[in-house]
Order: structure tokens, then sequence, then C-alpha cells
């Protein structure tokens, strides 16, 4: 706006003021009003963005956060979000860069949230739009990296010129050109440190750029002053101070990302298209064209494209992405396969019945990523790294009051900044997200999701594992046990087109022993009585003969008896040695009867079990021995096994259980077997393990580092070379979770 001390918000503003002064039509800004009106930041750019709305009326919503470069970074963030007003709930996750947030709508909005995530420093976007490559952090490192080779060169000259000899003018202009080029990296390739501190500052948290951006400015200060007085400062250290801190940020960033994509790489493991059965053709689409009831053909070597159930033809399939187990498992018609296993010999024709986001590929993926999204309890290490960066800065005061008496200010300004530079709080903050998201992954890898990263640490704590029978020991499908040839052909004709339990595994067994099947005539199903028909030239029944057996009768009386009952997994029993081996005890918790329990018992190596249990009487063992002093690990499957999963330290479902149990659970097996559970226990303690040794690490690193610098043995570029060091020791920690699951799986 024109007026006695004409000021511009940028050059377009001042650009197009020239161009109506010069046109003679300042009359305009006399007759104006107002300001024009402008486009709302933001506005319009998040309408697009999914936003979900609870039965409270809050709003809730998932963002991509571009630009964390630490813990402290996530930790203002998240403080200074759950303080805005009408914020309800705010979690920054460090480990998969994403922010949730929810919302009162009466109170604030999506892009007002959005712009108070921009003012701290940090780019919010949805989760929609790919992520891109930090270019101005890139930028900038360029730029540092560029004047730091041609500063060194002019200070090369200047040292060379102390023993050589240099004429005096040539001394000041390489002086003078040297704080030219170093003015920029200063100012502006060290801008991202300045904004992390002083965002901290406006908000009262001791971010950890407060430290680095004082040695910067003390480092450019003297420099300057240096530089003025015709004496030698330090800017070429500045420079490359500058230049490696900007380095060590985009390889961080890469080893960040590595971890997570580590961890939810799984999305993209299925195949792009698929060879759809199309009459007495098979015609080659993408896997978005398929729909449930569709049916493909799979060749060895390939993978699945979508969940379903053989029709045809028999295999080896490989299930490692989903049970982390390398032997491959034989399925054959009636078998369900899943989307990203891999056919390793044989050929299939699989009916479609989920594909895209329903495939347990892809609801694994979401749900691991939302497991990471979750925020961590603090931690003792998260409330030290503020007073780490206080004391960081006490001690860089007394390291210059104690210098500058003792060797003056040179000495006491590069003790200063290597004391600010080399201290590295944040590695400690990061050691437990950068492990657990690793951890999650590890866990998922072999086919147990949990849903929040807090499940997988106290699983760590678990001593003992309680263990529901029906549907989780076992199949939950019952299957034949004992029964002649000739009785099963008679009674599978009978059964040939009813769907009961019973039916079904008489049918099964007699396509296993491939008996050809008579046609019945005259059948009559009679529900809770059994079935009976005209076979062979006489009436048949099929009818109970006691706790599983069915009797079948005919014209003479009883011809033959089949016992039924339901099958032990085929993984149990080595699943309850593995988990005993680990040192937990297992117990086998069922409402059957006791004959029954003792059986599976005795099937699956479990010692101590408990039978007719009531769900009440489920969730108050559990109790009772957490009282004991136990931690308790529950897996179950059913509707009663709700109340025991809730009271559970760690509740885990069987993805193929009733919606409450899976509502429930802190973890879900997604697929069949329970040796997910020993792979998860292997997972959370080499996470665990990985969380104390990088905490160790990282606080010996930073002991001897910041009391070696404190004494004047470190000078800022080294120090500079230091400080990523513990940051990466986290990183390279974090990758090792899986190695170490790998191990610990080859040694048992």
């Amino acid at each position: 706006m024109e007026g006695a001390a004409d000021a511009f918000c940028c050059g377009g503003c001042e650009a197009a003021h020239a161009i109506i002064h010069g046109a003679g039509l300042d009359r305009w800004y006399a007759e104006r009003t107002a300001y024009a009106p402008r486009p709302e930041p933001l506005a319009g750019w998040w309408d697009a963005v999914p936003v979900e709305t609870g039965a409270d009326g809050a709003c809730t919503v998932h963002l991509a956060v571009d630009g964390l470069r630490c813990a402290s970074c996530v930790w203002l963030a998240e403080h200074v979000l759950q303080a805005t007003p009408g914020v309800r709930d705010a979690h920054v996750s460090y480990a998969t860069g994403r922010a949730t947030l929810r919302w009162d709508p009466a109170a604030t909005d999506l892009p007002a949230l959005a712009r108070r995530i921009a003012a701290l420093g940090y780019r919010p976007r949805p989760l929609t739009e790919a992520a891109s490559p930090d270019r101005g952090l890139l930028l900038r490192l360029g730029v540092a990296a560029f004047v730091a080779m041609n500063v060194m060169l002019l200070a090369a000259s200047v040292y060379a010129g102390w023993w050589g000899g240099m004429d005096p003018a040539f001394a000041a202009l390489f002086r003078w050109t040297t704080l030219a080029l170093a003015t920029p990296v200063a100012l502006w390739c060290a801008a991202p440190f300045y904004q992390g501190a002083l965002a901290g500052l406006r908000h009262r948290r001791l971010h950890m750029d407060l430290p680095v951006s004082l040695g910067l400015v003390l480092l450019y200060g003297h420099g300057l002053a240096a530089t003025l007085r015709g004496h030698d400062g330090y800017l070429d250290s500045m420079v490359m101070l500058v230049t490696l801190m900007l380095a060590g940020r985009v390889l961080e960033s890469r080893g960040r990302r590595r971890a997570l994509e580590a961890a939810t790489a799984l999305a993209g493991s299925a195949p792009r298209t698929a060879r759809r059965v199309a009459g007495d053709t098979v015609e080659t689409v993408p896997v978005a064209a398929l729909a449930p009831g569709d049916l493909i053909d799979v060749g060895p070597g390939e993978e699945l494209a979508a969940d379903g159930v053989v029709t045809q033809g028999a295999g080896q399939v490989r299930l490692a992405l989903l049970t982390g187990e390398s032997e491959p498992v034989a399925v054959e018609p009636g078998r369900r396969v899943v989307a990203g296993a891999l056919l390793a010999d044989g050929a299939l024709t699989v009916r479609v019945e989920a594909t895209g986001q329903d495939t347990m590929l892809q609801r694994m993926a979401r749900e691991l990523e939302r497991a990471a999204d979750r925020s961590l309890r603090p931690t003792a290490a998260d409330r030290l790294a503020p007073w780490f960066t206080a004391a960081t800065l006490a001690l860089a005061a007394l390291a210059f009051g104690g210098w500058y008496l003792a060797a003056g200010l040179d000495t006491a300004i590069m003790t200063t900044v290597a004391v600010l530079v080399v201290a590295c709080p944040c590695a400690i903050a990061l050691s437990q997200p950068l492990a657990s998201a690793a951890g999650l992954g590890a866990a998922a890898r072999r086919g147990l999701l949990f849903r929040s990263t807090d499940a997988l640490l106290t699983l760590n704590d678990v001593t003992e594992v309680a263990l529901d029978k029906t549907g989780t020991v076992t199949e939950g499908e019952l299957a034949v046990v004992r029964a002649d040839d000739a009785t099963l052909r008679l009674a599978a004709g009978l059964e040939r087109h009813s769907s009961h339990p019973i039916a079904r595994a008489i049918l099964a067994e007699a396509r296993r022993r491939s008996i050809p099947l008579p046609r019945a005539t005259d059948v009559r199903e009679t529900p809770g009585r059994g079935v009976e028909g005209i076979l062979d030239g006489g009436r048949h029944a099929l009818r109970s003969g006691g706790p599983g057996v069915v009797e079948l009768t005919g014209p003479a009386g009883v011809v033959g008896r089949i016992e039924l009952a339901d099958q032990v997994r085929a993984d149990a029993r080595h699943a309850v040695a593995a988990l005993e081996r680990l040192g937990l005890r297992v117990t086998l918790l069922t409402g059957d009867r006791a004959e029954v329990a003792e059986r599976i018992g005795r099937e699956v190596g479990v010692r101590s079990l408990h039978a007719g249990m009531t769900p009440d009487a489920k969730a108050a063992w559990v109790r009772a021995r957490q009282r004991a002093g136990a931690r308790v690990l529950v897996a179950g499957d059913g509707l009663n096994d709700g109340p025991a999963l809730a009271a559970a330290d760690v509740g885990v479902a069987m993805g193929t259980g009733a919606a409450s149990s899976v509502l429930v659970a802190d973890g879900v097996i997604a697929g069949d077997g329970i040796m997910p559970l020993v792979g998860a226990v292997r997972a959370a303690r080499a996470c665990e393990r990985a969380i104390l040794a990088n905490q160790r690490r990282s606080l010996l690193y930073n002991g001897v580092a910041v009391t070696a610098a404190f004494a004047g043995l470190i000078n800022p570029l080294v120090a500079v070379c230091l400080m990523p060091l513990s940051s990466g020791i986290v990183i390279w920690g974090a990758l090792g979770v899986e190695r170490a699951v790998r191990r610990d799986e080859a040694a048992a």
C-alpha cells in the first residue's frame, strides 16, 4: 500500500506499484477502500482429503508431514498441535512421517491445522499425494558443497601464505572472497537449522537445532568480525560444518525411509495382472478387473493375484511373505490361498473371493501402517532429550567462559562450537520409534499384525501364553478320523448335497480317498436328527452315535461307524514347543469337555489345561494369573474369547475368527496356524534388544564426545563428522531387527 515509506511484501507487488505509478494511475490507491481479496492459503487444496467423522462429531484425518528431521521435530509438532484450540488429539510418527489429527469441526478446520504445521517449518500433504524428494534440502546441500570446495581452496592458499609469504592485498582479497561465499551458506543454506530452533523457542521448547544454530552463529559472527579487523577467521570451518550437517540430514532421511520401507513393503508384493478364465480361453487382465467369483489360472513360478479357494489342480505354495516360513505348503481343491503367495510348482485354478484392498496382503499392509502411525508412550529417553539439550547449552556456556579465560577468544569459540555440535540427544529418543517400526514389520512378515507398537513392546514382557482350543489350536472344522471305505461311500452318497459340517467332513474325506459317490434318491434331512435316503436298492440313514460319532444304518441294521473330531492345526505342536523353548508357560483354555481338552492337549504337547470354562471364567483366570505376577498373552478366535482378550496384557485374535474378538484384540493373525505367535515373540525381543543397545551406544557416544569436546580434544569439523554417527548407529540397529529374528529362527 502506498505511503510515506512504501513497503512491499514481494517483488511482484513492487513491480505492480511501479506500473501503476508510471501510468499516472496513483488515484487508484486513494479510491481503494480495502485490500484486494486474496485466496485463503491452502483453501480448497484440502477439500479432497478424506476426513472421517465419528459418532461424537469429531473429525479425524491422516496426513503425511515432510521435513521431520529428528525426535525433537516430532515432539514439537505433536505438542503444538495438541495445544491448538479445537484439537482433541494429535499424534505424529517419526517412523512413518505421518500425523493423525482429531478435532472439533466447530472450533477449527483442516486448512487451519495444515497452516499450523506449515508455520513450524514442516510441509503437510495428503497421503494420496506422492512424496517428493526434499529438493530444497538437496539444493542447499549442493550450494553449501560448492561453496565449501572453493572456500577450502582459498583457505589452503591463505594457510600456505603463512609459510611462503603472501602479499597483504591478496590475503585480504581471499578473506573478503571467503566472507562473500560463506554468507549465503550461513544465512540460506543453514536456514533449516535456524527454523527448527526458532520454532522451538516460539513454543517454549528446546529443539535440538538450537545448539547447532548457536554454534553456526558463533562461527559466522567470529569470521565476520575477524575479516573486518583483517584477521583470519573460521569461515571455512563454518561452511564445512553446514555442508556436513546437511549431508547428514539427507543420509538420515534416506536411512529412515529404508527402515520404514522394510516394515511396510508388503503392499507392493502382489502382481499387477492375472490370467482370468473366460469360457474355454484365458485372458490376461489387470488385477483391478477381477471380481469375486472369477476363476484365475496360476502356473508354477507365478504369484497369486487375489485371495480365493482352489477349485482345480494341486501344487506347492510358498507363504514366506505372510508366515515367514520358507518351506512350501501343499494345496489342493478346497484349500484357501492368498494374494502374494508364490506357486512353487504345480498348476491351480482359483475362485476369487477378495481382490485389491480387500485381500489379506493389503489388510496386513494397512494394519501395519496404522500401528506404525500410533505414537509411543513417552519413555525415559523422550523425557531426557530436552534436559540433555539444556545441559548441552549449559556446558557450552561453561566451556566458553573457561576457555576464554584460559586461552583466549578464538579457542573459546572453537571449543564451544564443538560442544554444541557434537551432542546428539535425538539419537537417544529415536531408538524406540525406529526399532519398533522394524519390529512391527518383522512380526507382520511372520503373519501377526499388531495394532500398536505398545502391544509389540508389551509382548516382550509376557511370561505366559493362554490358547483357546476351537479355531485357534484346532482348525475349527470337523474331519473324519476313522471310517472304512464302504461306510464312507454310502455316507457320502447320502450327504452329497448337504452343507452340514459333518457332511462337509465326510465329503472331503471321500474326495481325499478318491471314492466315487453313489447317487441317493428320496433323500430326507431332518435338522438335529440326521439324513436318510435310498442307496444300492435299500434305505440307509446316518444318525448320531454319541459324541464325535455317526452311525450308518441299513435294512439289516448298523452298517458302520464314522468317527469325527476337530483337527489340530498342522503347526500347533511345533508352535507350542517353540513357545516353551522361549521360556513361556503355555495353557489351553476351552469350554469343551475335559476328555476332549485332554486329547487335544496330548496332541499339541500342552501340559496345563482348563476345560469347561465360560467366557467370564477365562477372563477371571487371566486376571488371577496377573495378580500372581504373570504377564499373559491370550490367543483366541470366538465370541466367547472377547473378555479374555480384553483382560490380557496382549490379546491376539485369529483373522478368520469372530469380528468381536478381532475388534478387542491388540493383534491379528493374518492366516492359518499359531506359529506367527512365535515369530512375534522373537520380533518383540529383538526389538527390545535393539532399543536398549542403541540407547546404551547413544549415551556412551554423547558422554564421551561431549566430554572430549569440552576438554578441547575435538574441533568443530571432527564434531560435525561425529554427530551423525549416533543417529546412524540407531538406524543401523533398527535395520538389524529382522536379521536378529532370522538368527533366532535359525538357532531354534
